[in-house]
């Protein structure tokens, strides 16, 4: 049997609103992105959305809105996805990694708060809601109130969380989003950045396009002088996008159920098998973007290797990013450096988690993981 890594759940209401799309006039930025916008925010109950290229260039933008540069320092998790790390690299900032906790891969607080305490040039925060757990944000907002730091929520795999009764943005300065081909939200490519703070947003708005003071709506159909207070970036979501993405706001929540429920399936069927995976916390929703399992150590890539071979589609969800080429030649980094997250990225595989798993699929893939770990072992 083949069990494809993902499907997109994508079908005739997207269809639909691309074609209206190319029967009308606006291509790139117009007034379904604003729709969206508005929309978006108002899901996750915050005031403001802006509508980006990508979850990178959300996460980058705001720390350059913050002014976040040189001799400024950002604190990110150990395990997580390269983009969260670079972007500290590309304001000019330096890196402040950080473990994370045994049981779930997110950042270890206790550390957090240690860091600040002995580090002042820390300007920000970065916490990445890993595979759609939510990071404690009530305790995090009470380590960076205390010392006078941003909190930018990487949240590529959270649209749906919940921790406390607290959604990704609601806490926190901002936060940064993902419509990546395989996220539950998706345009394919794609992102967005949502905040309570107006000059933010209003920021991101103009920064996206070059930083000219009118959009492409304002420039045509009415046409008014621009000017451009400063150089900007070209980073904006455009129709499109956003065309694809209006239709799914309206059933995301029954899709999560569909994941949820698979999820359920396989932590019921693993737990029984002695197969060790992340734990999700008593008071959190996980969003459940990805599913992952902690293999036998020095294993997984056995494991990995067979299930391939099974003809089931797996991912790597991550390496510890620290011990990536590039932070260990030219930064320095090196193995101990951060040993919880070494030792998930040495463990972890992701396995398939969509809503168009069909019974069989799922089947399959439990009693394929079963038996590679019992090989294994």
């Amino acid at each position: 049997m083949k069990v494809e890594f993902y499907k997109h759940s994508l079908g005739e209401l997207e269809k639909q609103a691309l074609g209206e799309v190319l029967d009308g006039v606006f291509l790139t930025t117009g007034p379904r992105t604003k729709l969206f916008e508005d929309r978006f925010a108002a899901y996750l109950g915050v005031r403001h959305g802006v509508g980006l290229s990508n979850c990178t260039a959300a996460l980058f933008l705001t720390l350059k809105a913050w002014g976040v540069g040189k001799n400024d320092r950002v604190i990110v998790p150990a395990m997580t996805f390269v983009a969260s790390s670079n972007i500290v690299l590309h304001a000019g900032a330096e890196v402040v990694f950080c473990d994370v906790e045994p049981k779930t891969g997110l950042i270890d607080l206790n550390q957090v708060e240690e860091i600040l305490r002995r580090d002042s040039k820390v300007r920000a925060i970065i916490p990445v809601h890993l595979y759609g757990q939510m990071v404690d944000m009530k305790e995090l907002r009470r380590l960076a109130d205390a010392s006078g730091v941003r909190i930018l929520e990487d949240s590529a795999h959270c649209v749906e969380g919940l921790r406390d009764g607290v959604r990704p943005g609601q806490l926190s300065d901002a936060a940064a989003f993902s419509f990546y081909a395989t996220k539950s939200l998706t345009s394919g490519e794609g992102g967005a950045a949502v905040t309570n703070d107006e000059a933010l947003a209003e920021w991101l708005r103009i920064i996206r396009l070059h930083g000219m003071s009118k959009s492409a709506t304002a420039r045509y159909q009415h046409y008014e002088h621009w000017d451009m207070a400063e150089p900007g970036y070209k980073e904006n979501m455009f129709e499109l996008q956003a065309a694809l993405l209006l239709p799914q706001l309206a059933k995301l929540e029954r899709l999560w159920e569909k994941r949820e429920a698979i999820a359920q399936r396989y932590e019921a069927a693993f737990a029984a098998a002695g197969i060790e995976f992340p734990q999700t916390l008593p008071s959190v929703k996980n969003a459940r973007h990805l599913y992952t399992i902690w293999t036998p150590d020095g294993r997984r890539d056995d494991i990995l290797a067979f299930l391939q071979r099974q003809g089931i589609g797996v991912a790597v969800n991550y390496r510890a990013v620290h011990l990536r080429e590039y932070y260990q030649r030219a930064l320095g980094f090196r193995e101990g450096d951060f040993p919880t997250a070494e030792a998930i990225g040495r463990r972890t595989i992701s396995l398939p988690l969509y809503p168009r798993l069909e019974t069989e699929e799922i089947d399959y893939v439990i009693d394929k993981v079963i038996e590679a770990h019992r090989v294994a072992r």
